[in-house]
Protein backbone atom coordinates (compact mmCIF):
# COMPACT_ATOMS: atom_id res chain seq x y z
CA UNK A 1 0.00 0.00 0.00
CA UNK A 2 2.94 2.40 0.57
CA UNK A 3 4.46 2.02 -2.64
CA UNK A 4 1.39 2.61 -4.40
CA UNK A 5 0.94 5.98 -2.68
CA UNK A 6 4.65 6.71 -3.50
CA UNK A 7 3.61 6.09 -7.42
CA UNK A 8 0.73 7.80 -7.28
CA UNK A 9 2.44 11.05 -5.73
CA UNK A 10 5.38 10.45 -8.52
CA UNK A 11 2.72 9.95 -11.32
CA UNK A 12 0.65 12.48 -10.55
CA UNK A 13 0.34 14.60 -7.43
CA UNK A 14 4.04 15.99 -8.68
CA UNK A 15 3.39 16.99 -12.26
CA UNK A 16 0.36 18.54 -10.86
CA UNK A 17 2.20 20.48 -8.77
CA UNK A 18 5.35 21.37 -10.94
CA UNK A 19 2.92 22.44 -13.40
CA UNK A 20 1.74 25.27 -10.84
CA UNK A 21 4.83 26.42 -9.99
CA UNK A 22 5.90 27.21 -13.48
CA UNK A 23 2.53 28.73 -14.49
CA UNK A 24 3.65 31.32 -11.72
CA UNK A 25 4.31 34.92 -12.96
CA UNK A 26 7.98 35.80 -12.52
CA UNK A 27 8.15 39.36 -10.90
CA UNK A 28 11.23 41.28 -10.42
CA UNK A 29 11.64 44.97 -9.44
CA UNK A 30 14.37 46.78 -10.63
CA UNK A 31 15.67 50.03 -9.37
CA UNK A 32 15.03 53.01 -11.31
CA UNK A 33 17.92 55.35 -11.81
CA UNK A 34 18.49 58.60 -9.74
CA UNK A 35 19.27 62.25 -9.90
CA UNK A 36 18.03 62.81 -13.30
CA UNK A 37 19.46 66.21 -14.56
CA UNK A 38 18.94 67.94 -17.44
CA UNK A 39 20.81 71.48 -18.78
CA UNK A 40 21.08 73.32 -21.82
CA UNK A 41 23.43 72.09 -23.87
CA UNK A 42 26.85 74.23 -24.39
CA UNK A 43 28.66 75.71 -26.63
CA UNK A 44 25.82 75.13 -29.33
CA UNK A 45 23.57 77.12 -31.74
CA UNK A 46 20.33 75.74 -29.46
CA UNK A 47 17.44 73.53 -29.52
CA UNK A 48 19.33 70.97 -28.05
CA UNK A 49 19.14 69.89 -23.96
CA UNK A 50 21.89 67.75 -22.26
CA UNK A 51 20.17 64.62 -19.93
CA UNK A 52 22.21 62.76 -17.75
CA UNK A 53 21.56 60.55 -14.74
CA UNK A 54 23.06 58.31 -12.33
CA UNK A 55 22.99 54.96 -13.34
CA UNK A 56 20.47 52.31 -11.80
CA UNK A 57 21.88 49.84 -9.30
CA UNK A 58 20.55 47.26 -11.07
CA UNK A 59 22.60 48.75 -14.33
CA UNK A 60 24.51 45.15 -14.87
CA UNK A 61 20.83 43.42 -15.59
CA UNK A 62 19.48 46.20 -17.76
CA UNK A 63 19.97 46.49 -21.28
CA UNK A 64 19.99 50.65 -21.48
CA UNK A 65 17.78 53.45 -20.48
CA UNK A 66 14.89 55.32 -22.34
CA UNK A 67 14.51 59.00 -21.75
CA UNK A 68 10.86 60.75 -21.89
CA UNK A 69 10.20 64.42 -22.25
CA UNK A 70 7.39 67.02 -21.54
CA UNK A 71 6.07 70.45 -20.92
CA UNK A 72 4.32 69.49 -17.88
CA UNK A 73 5.77 68.36 -14.73
CA UNK A 74 3.10 65.76 -13.87
CA UNK A 75 1.48 64.60 -17.44
CA UNK A 76 2.41 64.30 -21.46
CA UNK A 77 5.57 62.71 -21.17
CA UNK A 78 6.95 61.15 -24.60
CA UNK A 79 9.75 59.16 -25.25
CA UNK A 80 12.51 60.53 -27.15
CA UNK A 81 15.29 58.31 -26.94
CA UNK A 82 17.10 55.34 -25.78
CA UNK A 83 20.91 54.88 -24.64
CA UNK A 84 22.53 51.40 -23.71
CA UNK A 85 23.47 50.29 -20.56
CA UNK A 86 26.21 51.80 -19.07
CA UNK A 87 25.45 55.66 -20.84
CA UNK A 88 24.44 58.42 -18.40
CA UNK A 89 24.43 61.36 -21.17
CA UNK A 90 22.18 61.72 -23.67
CA UNK A 91 21.51 64.67 -26.27
CA UNK A 92 17.81 65.58 -26.71
CA UNK A 93 17.67 67.83 -29.90
CA UNK A 94 14.33 66.03 -31.50
CA UNK A 95 11.90 68.70 -31.80
CA UNK A 96 13.38 70.79 -28.99
CA UNK A 97 12.48 74.43 -29.07
CA UNK A 98 14.31 77.39 -27.61
CA UNK A 99 12.68 79.16 -24.86
CA UNK A 100 10.08 76.42 -23.96
CA UNK A 101 10.76 74.71 -20.89
CA UNK A 102 10.94 71.11 -20.60
CA UNK A 103 11.23 68.33 -18.04
CA UNK A 104 12.59 64.94 -18.36
CA UNK A 105 12.71 61.38 -16.18
CA UNK A 106 14.27 58.14 -17.54
CA UNK A 107 13.47 54.45 -16.96
CA UNK A 108 15.73 51.18 -17.32
CA UNK A 109 14.84 48.35 -19.88
CA UNK A 110 16.06 44.97 -19.88
CA UNK A 111 16.42 43.06 -23.05
CA UNK A 112 13.12 41.21 -22.81
CA UNK A 113 11.47 44.42 -22.22
CA UNK A 114 10.60 44.74 -18.59
CA UNK A 115 11.10 48.11 -16.94
CA UNK A 116 12.10 50.02 -13.92
CA UNK A 117 9.99 52.44 -12.05
CA UNK A 118 10.87 56.26 -13.78
CA UNK A 119 13.07 58.16 -12.26
CA UNK A 120 12.46 61.41 -10.36
CA UNK A 121 11.87 64.45 -12.41
CA UNK A 122 14.14 66.64 -13.84
CA UNK A 123 13.97 70.13 -12.76
CA UNK A 124 13.07 72.87 -15.21
CA UNK A 125 15.16 73.18 -18.44
CA UNK A 126 14.91 75.54 -21.81
CA UNK A 127 17.67 75.53 -24.38
CA UNK A 128 19.04 79.02 -25.93
CA UNK A 129 21.76 79.20 -28.48
CA UNK A 130 25.15 80.95 -27.42
CA UNK A 131 27.07 83.65 -29.10
CA UNK A 132 30.48 81.96 -28.32
CA UNK A 133 32.04 78.46 -28.23
CA UNK A 134 33.96 78.60 -25.35
CA UNK A 135 36.00 75.29 -27.04
CA UNK A 136 37.61 77.70 -29.88
CA UNK A 137 39.25 80.20 -27.57
CA UNK A 138 42.47 78.51 -28.55
CA UNK A 139 41.34 79.56 -32.42
CA UNK A 140 40.01 82.91 -30.76
CA UNK A 141 43.98 83.10 -30.15
CA UNK A 142 45.78 81.32 -32.83
CA UNK A 143 43.81 83.52 -35.51
CA UNK A 144 44.62 86.78 -35.40
CA UNK A 145 48.53 85.88 -34.19
CA UNK A 146 48.62 83.90 -37.70
CA UNK A 147 46.94 87.01 -39.55
CA UNK A 148 49.26 89.25 -38.06
CA UNK A 149 52.68 87.07 -39.08
CA UNK A 150 50.92 87.19 -42.60
CA UNK A 151 50.27 91.10 -42.81
CA UNK A 152 53.97 91.71 -41.15
CA UNK A 153 55.69 89.42 -43.74
CA UNK A 154 53.61 91.08 -46.49
CA UNK A 155 54.87 94.58 -45.22
CA UNK A 156 57.93 93.63 -45.32
CA UNK A 157 58.21 92.27 -48.81
CA UNK A 158 56.90 95.73 -49.94
CA UNK A 159 59.04 97.78 -48.39
CA UNK A 160 61.77 95.77 -50.26
CA UNK A 161 63.49 93.60 -47.71
CA UNK A 162 65.01 90.50 -49.73
CA UNK A 163 62.81 87.39 -48.16
CA UNK A 164 64.29 83.93 -49.22
CA UNK A 165 62.65 81.81 -50.56
CA UNK A 166 64.58 78.23 -51.03
CA UNK A 167 65.54 77.14 -54.73
CA UNK A 168 62.73 75.22 -56.71
CA UNK A 169 64.70 73.45 -59.46
CA UNK A 170 61.62 72.68 -61.84
CA UNK A 171 60.39 76.34 -61.37
CA UNK A 172 64.23 77.76 -62.42
CA UNK A 173 64.37 75.74 -65.07
CA UNK A 174 61.14 77.19 -66.89
CA UNK A 175 63.03 80.28 -68.66
CA UNK A 176 66.02 77.38 -69.77
CA UNK A 177 62.90 75.23 -71.33
CA UNK A 178 61.15 78.02 -72.93
CA UNK A 179 64.64 79.32 -73.98
CA UNK A 180 65.25 75.75 -75.89
CA UNK A 181 61.63 75.74 -77.87
CA UNK A 182 62.71 78.96 -79.08
CA UNK A 183 66.46 78.02 -80.63
CA UNK A 184 65.01 74.86 -81.98
CA UNK A 185 61.65 77.10 -83.66
CA UNK A 186 59.38 74.26 -82.08
CA UNK A 187 56.33 74.63 -80.04
CA UNK A 188 55.73 74.28 -75.85
CA UNK A 189 53.08 72.23 -74.93
CA UNK A 190 51.38 72.97 -71.85
CA UNK A 191 49.04 70.87 -70.14
CA UNK A 192 47.11 71.92 -67.19
CA UNK A 193 45.87 69.05 -65.37
CA UNK A 194 42.68 66.70 -66.09
CA UNK A 195 40.40 68.27 -62.58
CA UNK A 196 38.03 71.27 -63.09
CA UNK A 197 38.81 75.16 -62.13
CA UNK A 198 37.83 74.02 -58.49
CA UNK A 199 40.61 71.99 -58.09
CA UNK A 200 43.51 73.81 -56.10
CA UNK A 201 46.16 72.17 -58.44
CA UNK A 202 44.27 74.01 -61.57
CA UNK A 203 44.11 77.29 -60.09
CA UNK A 204 47.87 77.25 -59.27
CA UNK A 205 48.60 75.87 -62.69
CA UNK A 206 46.63 78.81 -64.24
CA UNK A 207 49.20 80.75 -62.25
CA UNK A 208 52.46 79.37 -63.66
CA UNK A 209 50.10 79.11 -67.17
CA UNK A 210 50.20 82.81 -66.72
CA UNK A 211 54.12 83.32 -66.29
CA UNK A 212 55.41 80.88 -68.88
CA UNK A 213 53.04 82.40 -71.18
CA UNK A 214 54.93 86.35 -70.51
CA UNK A 215 57.95 84.07 -71.39
CA UNK A 216 56.58 82.78 -75.02
CA UNK A 217 55.14 85.89 -76.04
CA UNK A 218 58.39 87.65 -75.32
CA UNK A 219 60.06 84.92 -77.69
CA UNK A 220 57.19 84.49 -80.00
CA UNK A 221 57.45 80.86 -79.62
CA UNK A 222 53.99 78.84 -80.23
CA UNK A 223 52.35 77.27 -77.05
CA UNK A 224 49.68 75.11 -77.54
CA UNK A 225 47.29 74.41 -74.94
CA UNK A 226 45.23 71.78 -74.88
CA UNK A 227 42.25 71.20 -72.04
CA UNK A 228 39.95 68.50 -70.64
CA UNK A 229 37.33 71.04 -69.19
CA UNK A 230 35.78 73.61 -71.14
CA UNK A 231 35.70 76.09 -67.80
CA UNK A 232 39.35 75.36 -67.79
CA UNK A 233 39.47 76.32 -71.57
CA UNK A 234 37.84 79.46 -71.09
CA UNK A 235 40.05 80.31 -67.64
CA UNK A 236 43.23 79.53 -70.22
CA UNK A 237 42.36 81.95 -73.55
CA UNK A 238 42.08 84.51 -70.89
CA UNK A 239 45.43 83.84 -68.99
CA UNK A 240 47.20 83.54 -72.30
CA UNK A 241 45.59 86.31 -73.74
CA UNK A 242 46.52 88.61 -70.60
CA UNK A 243 49.98 87.67 -71.08
CA UNK A 244 50.44 88.59 -74.31
CA UNK A 245 48.79 92.07 -73.89
CA UNK A 246 50.81 92.58 -70.94
CA UNK A 247 54.09 91.93 -72.91
CA UNK A 248 53.04 94.24 -75.61
CA UNK A 249 52.45 91.58 -78.40
CA UNK A 250 48.37 91.32 -78.19
CA UNK A 251 49.05 89.39 -82.02
CA UNK A 252 50.86 86.89 -80.47
CA UNK A 253 47.45 85.36 -79.11
CA UNK A 254 45.91 82.38 -81.15
CA UNK A 255 42.81 81.14 -79.67
CA UNK A 256 43.44 77.90 -81.71
CA UNK A 257 45.94 76.81 -79.96
CA UNK A 258 44.32 76.94 -76.38
CA UNK A 259 41.29 74.64 -77.20
CA UNK A 260 39.04 71.68 -75.50
CA UNK A 261 39.98 68.22 -76.62
CA UNK A 262 37.98 65.73 -74.49
CA UNK A 263 36.18 64.95 -71.13
CA UNK A 264 36.98 61.58 -71.39
CA UNK A 265 40.52 61.00 -69.61
CA UNK A 266 41.70 58.45 -71.46
CA UNK A 267 41.01 60.09 -74.75
CA UNK A 268 41.96 63.15 -73.39
CA UNK A 269 45.21 61.51 -72.57
CA UNK A 270 45.76 59.86 -76.27
CA UNK A 271 44.72 63.04 -77.80
CA UNK A 272 47.51 64.92 -75.94
CA UNK A 273 50.24 62.18 -77.15
CA UNK A 274 49.09 62.56 -80.43
CA UNK A 275 50.12 66.29 -80.11
CA UNK A 276 53.21 65.18 -79.01
CA UNK A 277 54.21 62.84 -81.73
CA UNK A 278 52.99 64.89 -84.35
CA UNK A 279 54.26 68.75 -83.72
CA UNK A 280 57.49 67.00 -81.63
CA UNK A 281 57.43 70.31 -79.01
CA UNK A 282 60.40 71.00 -77.54
CA UNK A 283 59.73 71.47 -74.12
CA UNK A 284 56.59 69.64 -71.83
CA UNK A 285 54.99 70.76 -68.93
CA UNK A 286 52.40 68.83 -67.08
CA UNK A 287 51.00 70.94 -64.37
CA UNK A 288 47.95 70.52 -62.88
CA UNK A 289 46.10 67.00 -61.43
CA UNK A 290 46.59 63.89 -62.75
CA UNK A 291 45.81 60.52 -62.41
CA UNK A 292 46.06 57.15 -63.99
CA UNK A 293 47.38 58.94 -67.79
CA UNK A 294 50.73 60.64 -65.36
CA UNK A 295 52.63 57.74 -66.94
CA UNK A 296 51.40 57.69 -70.66
CA UNK A 297 51.90 61.57 -71.07
CA UNK A 298 55.42 61.60 -69.15
CA UNK A 299 56.26 58.51 -71.20
CA UNK A 300 55.62 59.83 -74.61
CA UNK A 301 56.85 63.28 -73.92
CA UNK A 302 60.50 61.16 -73.42
CA UNK A 303 60.18 59.19 -76.22
CA UNK A 304 59.94 62.43 -78.12
CA UNK A 305 62.88 63.74 -76.80
CA UNK A 306 61.25 66.73 -75.05
CA UNK A 307 62.74 68.82 -71.82
CA UNK A 308 59.68 67.40 -69.17
CA UNK A 309 58.87 69.42 -66.05
CA UNK A 310 55.76 68.09 -64.20
CA UNK A 311 53.86 69.89 -61.34
CA UNK A 312 51.14 67.65 -59.14
CA UNK A 313 50.04 67.71 -55.88
CA UNK A 314 48.78 64.15 -56.35
CA UNK A 315 51.17 62.36 -53.98
CA UNK A 316 50.34 58.69 -56.15
CA UNK A 317 51.07 60.35 -59.41
CA UNK A 318 54.67 62.30 -58.64
CA UNK A 319 56.72 58.92 -58.71
CA UNK A 320 55.72 58.55 -62.49
CA UNK A 321 56.62 62.01 -62.77
CA UNK A 322 59.92 61.81 -60.94
CA UNK A 323 60.68 59.02 -63.55
CA UNK A 324 59.90 59.99 -66.96
CA UNK A 325 60.21 64.01 -66.39
CA UNK A 326 63.63 66.26 -66.16
CA UNK A 327 62.05 68.05 -63.19
CA UNK A 328 59.22 67.91 -60.69
CA UNK A 329 57.31 70.32 -58.63
CA UNK A 330 56.20 68.35 -55.81
CA UNK A 331 53.38 69.26 -53.42
CA UNK A 332 53.03 72.63 -51.79
CA UNK A 333 56.08 74.17 -54.42
CA UNK A 334 53.04 74.17 -57.05
CA UNK A 335 51.12 76.87 -54.46
CA UNK A 336 54.10 78.87 -54.21
CA UNK A 337 55.46 78.82 -58.27
CA UNK A 338 53.12 82.05 -58.85
CA UNK A 339 55.09 83.94 -56.00
CA UNK A 340 58.76 82.37 -56.71
CA UNK A 341 58.09 83.61 -60.55
CA UNK A 342 56.42 86.98 -60.32
CA UNK A 343 58.52 87.96 -57.37
CA UNK A 344 55.55 90.17 -56.47
CA UNK A 345 55.52 91.46 -53.22
CA UNK A 346 52.07 90.60 -52.14
CA UNK A 347 52.64 86.74 -52.89
CA UNK A 348 55.86 86.45 -51.84
CA UNK A 349 54.88 88.15 -48.08
CA UNK A 350 51.90 85.64 -48.43
CA UNK A 351 54.37 82.53 -48.44
CA UNK A 352 56.48 83.88 -46.07
CA UNK A 353 53.63 84.71 -43.91
CA UNK A 354 52.44 81.00 -43.80
CA UNK A 355 55.91 79.49 -43.04
CA UNK A 356 56.12 81.44 -40.34
CA UNK A 357 52.69 80.11 -39.19
CA UNK A 358 54.07 76.96 -39.84
CA UNK A 359 57.25 77.44 -37.56
CA UNK A 360 54.53 78.49 -34.85
CA UNK A 361 52.68 75.45 -35.20
CA UNK A 362 56.30 72.94 -35.17
CA UNK A 363 57.26 74.76 -32.32
CA UNK A 364 53.86 74.00 -30.20
CA UNK A 365 54.15 70.42 -31.23
CA UNK A 366 58.07 70.70 -30.24
CA UNK A 367 56.56 71.93 -26.93
CA UNK A 368 54.07 69.68 -26.69
CA UNK A 369 56.30 66.59 -27.12
CA UNK A 370 58.60 67.48 -24.46
CA UNK A 371 55.94 68.49 -21.97
CA UNK A 372 54.04 65.35 -22.54
CA UNK A 373 57.29 63.13 -22.30
CA UNK A 374 57.72 65.05 -18.69
CA UNK A 375 54.02 64.50 -17.75
CA UNK A 376 52.35 67.98 -18.28
CA UNK A 377 49.50 68.33 -20.67
CA UNK A 378 49.77 72.02 -20.74
CA UNK A 379 50.39 72.17 -24.23
CA UNK A 380 47.93 69.74 -25.52
CA UNK A 381 44.85 71.03 -23.64
CA UNK A 382 45.26 74.45 -25.32
CA UNK A 383 44.66 72.77 -28.63
CA UNK A 384 41.77 71.03 -27.28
Amino acid sequence: MRYIKIIYLFFFAFPLFAQEVDTLPLTQEFAPPLDVRAFDTPNDAGRAITVQWNLSPDNSLLSGYEIYRSETPDTGYQYVGYMGRGISTFRDNRGVEDNTSYYYKVRGRTSTYEYSEFSPISSSVSSSSQWYHKGKTNVLIGLPLFIFLIFWAVFQAKMGKPLFIRKIAGLDSLEEAVGRATEMGKPVLYVPGLSAISDIATIASMNILSQVAKKTAEYNTPIIVPNRDPIVMSVAQEVVKEAAIEKGRPDYYNPDRVFYLTSSQFAYAAGVCGIMTREKPATNLFIGMFWAESLLLAETGNMTGAIQIAGTDAVTQLPFFVTACDYTIMGEELYAASAYLSKEPLLVGGIKGQDYNKLVIFMFLALGTIFGLLGNNFIINLFK
